[in-house]
């Protein structure tokens, strides 16, 4: 018998003789005639009436009964499996396998004798790979590191209308402001406020933005992610800090309110590289995930994101679940922690954005100058639908609070003491694609306690109470497979009450100056078709308007927004 014969069949054969133990005076010359001559071998263990799946070795007889055929009975229909087996059954037995090995081996000999040719090939190419393979690993960046990046190339205008003039001292907007003393003195009397916007805003732009992310795992269940970015939306409508050139009654002029999710946490320098995020994440236990990092953001380390909208991404303001107080994405000094298991999570988390500077005064962690954010957050999610309800606490100088979510009273109020905020979020996704969309919806509720000393508008300000709120519709594989489309609605950050005290002026009582200020409400809309032109690169032409952008400021005439814009996403 050949060498690799025996190797075939040892294994069976030891597992059926490890029981013998039958010496030449227990030989049954009546039991080995009985089961060499029942005649058919079986073809199912099945077959035996004494073998039962529980028994430790039915695998093992099913697998010889099935690929070799070579196990026999005795007449009656049993095994007898329990019982010693002689020498001569062994023998019998063994034979029988041989047998069918051997007729196993003769085909495959002629099979290999057929494909002699293509089996040349195939090693060819199999020793090819395993040179390039070995090539790769020699060269390669590194063995526990991916390259990830995403550019995204913006074109787009932005358009300013309505008959609201120049903004007045309390940040009303009044028909002329002529006084010589006034600091709005200049902007120019009777002159609309959307003449100056689109003054200053209302040119056609292309920016972009470049991440580079490193991913590096040393288990294969951890993360060490850094990522490298730099863009020039600076001073453009579609990032956060491009001026109005409307004076604002809090200090400077307006800010825009139109920023993009890809200008945000740019940056304040054009052009110029930064760390946007460092942070390592590993799992503790088979439940529980911690996060920690110099540079990490308040929604790394949550277990979920409480929507499913947008698989694109145009306002900023969309993608914040409808509360920018609650999900407010810190970034700095940080760590958390979140246990998962089934559908249900919690997760917890802090986030210093001046948790690198060591002066009390200026950051900090847990100071009062920290700028932290403390945040949990407890969540029901299934495949295509979930629930998510969040805290946020946010210390008084926290300064990303609304940064371009919200009016500019309710960005100002923000800024003057401790605030407390609610985020309450759901969202559902068919099971397949069609005419139905998905649905996002969220809402947010943020409490601010002044600070001592806090005034607004020269009143002392006591508290302020803001809501937010958006519905987002998504529906995919629109017209072509991989293309989607969306429209979302909601009202950015606003002052819905206010408590003032003290005698301010301009604006009457402190009950008249809370009725006049929380006149804040707008309305935000955004639409959007993206092409997916390849796997790895999409096309999104977009419109959107904002019906009030600067809420409180423009109560008694109108200002808008409107802007269009065609989004190139490159993922490599």
């Amino acid at each position: 018998m050949k060498l690799f014969q025996q190797l075939l069949v040892a294994p069976a054969a030891l597992g059926l003789l490890a029981p013998v133990a039958a010496s030449a005076a227990e030989l049954n010359i009546n039991g080995v005639s009985d089961y060499a001559a029942s005649g058919e071998q079986v073809t199912s263990i099945s077959q035996f009436s004494d073998v039962y799946p529980t028994d430790w070795a039915y695998q093992a007889l099913s697998n010889l009964i099935e690929r070799y055929g070579c196990v026999a009975g005795y007449p009656n229909g049993t095994y007898r499996g329990q019982r010693a087996m002689t020498r001569f059954e062994a023998a019998a037995l063994l034979n029988a396998c041989l047998d069918r090995v051997t007729e196993v081996t003769d085909e495959l000999k002629r099979l290999m004798a057929e494909f002699e040719k293509e089996l040349a090939i195939l090693k060819g190419r199999v020793d090819g790979l395993e040179a390039r393979v070995g090539e790769l690993e020699a060269t390669q960046f590194s063995t526990t590191t991916k390259l990830k990046g995403k550019t995204t190339f913006v074109i787009g205008a932005n358009s300013f209308g309505g008959d609201a003039t120049v903004v007045g001292q309390y940040g009303i907007s009044t028909k002329s402001d002529s006084s010589p003393f006034s600091p709005f003195f200049g902007i120019g009397k009777n002159k609309k406020m959307a003449a100056t916007a689109n003054e200053n805003l209302g040119a056609a732009v292309f920016n972009y933005d470049q991440q580079l992310e490193l991913l590096t795992s040393f288990t294969g269940k951890d993360l060490l992610k850094a990522r490298l970015r730099t863009g020039n939306f600076q001073n453009s409508a579609f990032g956060f800090s491009a001026s109005t050139g409307i004076a604002s009654p809090f200090g400077g002029t307006y800010t825009t309110a139109s920023g993009m999710e890809a200008a945000f946490e740019e940056g304040t320098t054009g052009n110029a590289i930064i760390v946007d995020r460092l942070f390592y994440q590993f799992p503790l236990g088979s439940d529980f995930t911690v996060t920690a990092g110099g540079q990490v953001r308040q929604d790394d380390m949550l277990a979920v994101w409480p929507s499913a909208y947008p698989a694109d991404t145009v306002l900023d303001f969309f993608t914040y679940a409808g509360a920018p107080g609650t999900y407010n994405l810190n970034l700095g000094s940080g760590a958390g922690i979140w246990w998962q298991k089934d559908a249900f999570s919690i997760s917890a988390n802090y986030v210093s954005s001046n948790g690198n500077t060591t002066d009390p005064t200026e950051g900090g962690i847990a100071t009062d100058a920290s700028s932290g954010t403390g945040t949990v957050q407890i969540a029901y999610a299934k495949d295509n639908w979930g629930l998510a309800a969040a805290y946020n606490y946010s210390s008084e100088n926290f300064g990303n609070m609304y940064q371009g979510t919200a009016t500019p009273l309710a960005t100002q109020v923000g800024s003057l003491g401790n605030t407390n905020s609610v985020g309450i979020s759901a969202w559902w996704t068919p099971e397949n694609s069609g005419w139905v969309p998905s649905v996002s919806l969220g809402w947010g509720l943020n409490s601010t306690s002044g600070a001592d000393g806090a005034t607004l508008s020269g009143y002392e300000f006591d508290s302020a109470t803001t809501q937010s709120w958006y519905v987002g519709l998504q529906w995919a594989d629109v017209f072509l497979k991989g293309n989607a489309a969306g429209m979302a609605v909601g009202q950015q950050g606003f002052v819905t009450a206010l408590d003032l005290s003290g005698n301010g002026t301009g604006l009457g009582s402190s009950s008249q100056a809370e009725d006049s200020l929380v006149r804040d409400g707008q309305y935000a809309w955004e639409w959007w078709y993206m092409f997916q032109v390849t796997d790895n690169i999409s096309v999104t032409p977009a419109i959107f308007y904002l019906s009030r952008p600067l809420g409180a400021a423009t109560q008694n005439e109108t200002f808008n927004q409107f802007g269009g814009l065609v989004k190139t996403t490159f993922k490599f």
